[in-house]
C-alpha cells in the first residue's frame, strides 16, 4: 500500500508561483516502480490532468500548463514536486497526487482512470 500526502497549496496572486509537494510512503514490501502525476480539479468537474513523470524519466504536461509548471522528483526523499510559475486565476482547483504502477507505456499519461493512488488533494487559488 503507497500512502501520498501533499501540501504547498496556498493563496497567491496572479503572476506568483507555488511549489506543491507530494511526500511518498510505502507501507508494505511494494517495490514497483510508479508514475507519478499531478491532477486538478474543481467541485462538479471532471479531474484533469496536469502532468506526469513515468517511471523511465519522460514527463507530459497539459497544453493550458506547459511552459509554466514544472514536475520534478527527489527520489531521495520520496517527494513528487510540482513548481507553478506565472499563475493564473483559472488555475484555481484542487491538486491532487497520483501514483500508478510504472512501465506500462500503452496507458495515456494523463487519464485519470488508470491512475489507482490518490492523495487527499491541496487547494491553490489565485486571485485577480
Amino acid at each position: 500500500q503507497v500512502e501520498l500526502v501533499e501540501s504547498g497549496g496556498g493563496s497567491v496572486e496572479a503572476g506568483g508561483s507555488l511549489r506543491l509537494s507530494c511526500s511518498v510512503t510505502r507501507k508494505d514490501d511494494t517495490r514497483w516502480d510508479m508514475d507519478m502525476a499531478w491532477f486538478r480539479q474543481t467541485p462538479g468537474n471532471e479531474r484533469e490532468g496536469v502532468a506526469v513523470i513515468r517511471s523511465e524519466g519522460d514527463t507530459t504536461y497539459a497544453g493550458a500548463v506547459k511552459g509554466r509548471f514544472t514536475i520534478s522528483q527527489d527520489n531521495s526523499k520520496n517527494t513528487l514536486y510540482l513548481q507553478m510559475n506565472s499563475l493564473k486565476p483559472e488555475d484555481t482547483r484542487m491538486y491532487y497526487c497520483a501514483a500508478r504502477r510504472g512501465g506500462r507505456r500503452y496507458l495515456a499519461p494523463l487519464a485519470p482512470s488508470t491512475y489507482s493512488l490518490w492523495g487527499q488533494g491541496t487547494q491553490v487559488t489565485v486571485s485577480s
